[in-house]
This record gives structure tokens, sequence and C-alpha cells, in this order.
């Protein structure tokens, strides 16, 4: 093993264009990262993938999915249930309590993200500096403590700086959950599994609605806004304990795998080469993700996909209230709201999945269309059709499908570990101006059918749809780019087994390493 670290070249040329038959690229490459010695290890027993037995790998995935999917997506269903906490804290009765005005509700909303705009970024280079499952971990914690404060709170001051507090805490969690799954799935098995974590925010949708339903019935001390605060956030806190002693930091590390386990969990990523792990913040690739125009469109879509978002989840038991239903009916009509997420999630990534390579921003765009119908027919529908305009408010739902897989886009297209961090930073920082945004559509002189709320969801919706076909173009042309340079001499046309070993984990950017191919 000596000799072959003694061996391993410098990988500069790679980075500074050098054509690739002046300087033959060997099989191995120096790791600068925690836990090399595995990697080598790795990469030696797997030379290719001929090598992987797909019976083991297929086993190696059912034991990540035991182990990995249920602990991210019930942490997505508390994160999902303390962000509508606000809003069912509307209907028993804190804007009476806490004696809220003019826009103060609709600010309460907001504010929230502006916590998370701010510490969006430098929490993802932290995390990146950290194991990052104990980081998340510590985060989810303090957000627990910070919504169980929020019960005790008096005015509209206090209960404004504890949102903007629990914002920073929650700033990491979507990054976080996608980096975790892009460290232990390959790229072609990305938007299943982030559909599976993603799709507890509809359950989180439903099972808000039935904690709703039964803290309504408490009849205790606190009213009863204030027990939904401090039941919500003690489950929170309880749950990050449980992922700081169960959630990997890394495939070298994880707990309940042999060693040969680990070996192939870690051979079996160098299809998608672009890393897995490496602590030392690259400022080169910080420069890169900022100057590549892909960064500006994932935040673009970030934020025309967040203005919808932070007006539904902050404004859906309103709008439903509008209706004609009373409080507890209320809470519970959000849980059809959220089955209708989990489905249009699930079929998302079930067509995917069946779909030939290269369909994600297909899927993405035809599960646009039922939304973009369901707001149409929501402003169109006469006033006193209830049913009716319920039933195309469910519709809207189905953009969640689109926005988990265009998650995937950014997991499967952005090679090397501090590119990732901000490119992925970048969409929730768009995300965030979105959510801000969102609910002051909402105006409270047009309840209950809140034209403008529903048009900005409509006119967001609609761009989204294009969006979509956008990326598309971009990746194809990225594509050409790099097949061009084969044609014209400038990068290697045929790469061995070999040669995708010397990049798949020597923390390379997409741009930077040959054999990187985007999908779309």
């Amino acid at each position: 093993m000596a000799d072959k670290v003694e061996q391993k070249p410098d990988i500069a040329h790679l980075e500074q264009g050098v054509q690739m038959e002046d300087v033959p690229i060997k099989p191995a490459v120096k790791l600068e990262q925690a836990h090399a010695d595995i990697y080598y290890e790795a990469l030696e027993r797997y030379a290719d993938d001929s090598m992987i037995d797909p019976a083991d790998e297929k086993k190696l995935k059912r034991k990540l999915d035991r182990r990995i999917i249920p602990l991210l997506g019930i942490c997505y269903f508390f994160y999902y249930v303390d962000k509508t906490t606000l809003s069912y804290a509307a209907i028993f009765g804190i804007k009476t309590d806490l004696k809220l005005h003019g826009t103060q509700y609709s600010w309460l909303s907001s504010i929230f993200y502006f916590g998370w705009l701010v510490w969006a970024i430098p929490s993802n280079l932290l995390m990146q500096r950290s194991p990052p499952a104990y980081y998340l971990a510590g985060n989810i914690f303090m957000w627990g403590a910070l919504l169980m404060l929020q019960a005790v709170s008096k005015n509209f001051a206090t209960l404004a700086a504890l949102r903007v507090l629990s914002g920073a805490a929650e700033a990491i969690a979507d990054p976080a959950f996608m980096l975790i799954t892009s460290m232990y799935y390959t790229r072609a098995e990305q938007p299943s599994r982030i559909s599976c974590w993603y799709a507890f925010n509809g359950i989180g949708v439903a099972g808000g609605g039935l904690i709703g339903y039964g803290i309504g019935h408490i009849k205790g001390a606190l009213a009863s806004w204030r027990y939904e605060f401090l039941v919500v956030g003690a489950f929170c806190s309880a749950w990050a304990i449980v992922l700081f002693f169960f959630l990997p930091n890394s495939p070298a590390t994880f707990k309940g795998f042999t060693h040969d386990e680990k070996l192939l969990m870690i051979a079996r990523m160098r299809r998608n080469q672009t890393g897995v792990e490496n602590r030392r913040i690259n400022w080169k690739q910080v420069r890169e993700a900022y100057t590549d125009y892909k960064t500006y469109m994932f935040c673009f879509l970030g934020f025309i996909a967040n203005i919808p978002n932070g007006g539904i989840s902050n404004f859906s038991t309103l709008v439903i209230a509008g209706l004609g239903f009373d409080k507890l009916h209320t809470a519970l009509l959000g849980i059809p709201q959220g089955v209708l997420v989990c489905i249009w999630i699930g079929a998302g990534a079930f067509l995917n999945d069946r779909l030939p390579k290269n369909s994600r921003t297909i899927v993405c765009s035809l599960f646009m269309l039922p939304t973009i119908a369901g707001a149409l027919g929501f402003l169109l529908a006469p006033e006193k059709a209830y049913v009716g305009r319920l039933i195309c408010f469910y519709l809207t739902g189905s953009y969640q499908s689109s926005f988990v897989l265009s998650l995937s886009l950014i997991t499967s297209n952005t090679g090397g570990q501090s590119k990732k961090m901000i490119v992925s930073g970048m969409i929730w920082f768009g995300a965030c101006i979105g959510n801000i945004v969102g609910p002051f559509f909402y105006l409270t002189n047009q309840a209950p059918k809140y034209q403008l709320g529903i048009g900005s969801l409509l006119t967001c919706n609609i761009l989204e749809f294009f969006m979509f076909f956008a990326f598309r173009y971009a990746f194809k042309y990225e594509n050409r780019k790099k097949q061009k340079a084969i044609e014209s001499g400038q990068m290697a046309a045929i790469a061995t087994g070999a040669e995708l070993n010397s990049t798949a984990f020597a923390d390379l950017t997409d741009k930077e390493n040959p054999y990187f191919e985007y999908v779309y």
C-alpha cells in the first residue's frame, strides 16, 4: 500500500486544462481527506465496476435504505411540522392572544427565513468542516429547543426574534440531507432516495393536521397554540439525539457495516465522479461555484418554487377555513393534502425510475401541470363551490414532486465538495427569499379566495415549468462542450477503469473532471 501511495501523481494538470495525452492518468491519485486508506483499498479491490457482484450491491443498497432513509424521513417529518406550527397556531388563537395586527402575522411567517437566509451559506461551509451527521443533529436539537421557547412568547417582538434564530438553525437541514444522500447513493439512485425522505414532507402535512386536531382538544392551563409549540419542539429535540447516535458521518465509519461492506459502499460511488468527503474548504471551488451560471439557475429555481410554498405552508389552514370549515375540521382537512403530496412525490420517483436515462427534467415539467390546473380552477371557480375549490387547492401540491426531482439535479451534476456545498446552499438561499416574499401575496382583505396569493402561485408555477426545459438545454450544452473537447483531442475519448479511479474521489469539480457527464 505504501508503494502505491508514492506513485500517486499530482492532479494539477487536470485543473490547469493540460491535454490528457500529454500527461497520462495513472491508476491512483493522492486523496487529501480523512479515511483515505480505506478509499485506496476499495479501489484496489474493485478496480472497475465489473468486479462488483450485482447481488452483493443489491443487498448493500437494501441495508443502506433501512439505515438511512427512515432517519432522514422522520427528521423531515418534524422539519415540515415545525414549519407549519405557526399555521395551526393561527387557527388556535395566537393572533388574538399576542394582539397581532396588520401584516404582523405575515412577518412572523417570513422573518423565519431571514435567519435562514443569513446563515445558509456559512452553515454549509461549517458542515463541510464538521462531521455532517453530528452537525445536523446539533442544529436539529437547537431548532426544537427554540420552538419550545416560542410557547412562552408574550408579544410579537419576542416571537419574531425566536423565529429568526429558528430559521438559522434549520438552514442546514435540506443541504445536509442532500449531502448525505449523495455520499451513499449513485446518481441513478438519488432521485428515488431524495423522493423517499422528501415524501415525509407530505406525511408532515397530514401529521400536522392530526397533531393540530389532537392539540385542539387539550383543555389545559395554556392556550392550545402554546401546546402546539411545546409538543412539536420536544419531539424535534428528541429525534436529534437519535440522529446523533445512528446517522453516519462517513462511509468509512458507518456503524453496523462490515469492513467488506464499507469497501463495496465506497467502490460503487466511483460512478458518480463527484467525490464523497473532503473537510478542507477549497476556495477555488467556491469561486467556480459563484462564477457558474448554473448556480444562479438553481438559485432562481429555489426562489420561484418557494414563493408558492411560503404562502401555502402558512396560509393553507386559513384558505381551508375560509371555505366554511370550523377549526377542528380545518385541521383534519390538512390530512388529505399531505397524503396527496406523498402520492405526487412517489409517482414522480416511480415514473422517473422507469423512463430512459435523462428524463428527469421532462418528469419535472410534467408534474407542474396539475398544480397549474389547480391554481386556475381555484381562481376561476364560483366562490360558493367549496368542494370544487378545495379539490383544486389540493391539486396545487403536485409541484412538490417536481422540486424534489430538481434537487437530484444538484446532487448528480455538481462535483467537488466545496462546490457542492455552495450550489446546494444557493438553491436554499433562493428558497429563503421565495418563502419570505410568498406570505405577503395573501392579503387579509382577499380572504377566502386570496386571488393575489393563488395568482402568485400560478405565475411561479408557469415559470418553473419552463425552467426545467432551460436546465435540460444547459446540461446538454455542457455535455456537447466536453464532447467537442474529446473530438479536438483535449480529452481522452475513452475512460478506462484506472482513469475513472484517478478522478472518482479526487475532489474535482464537474468542470475539472474530464470524465464527468451531466444528467438531465
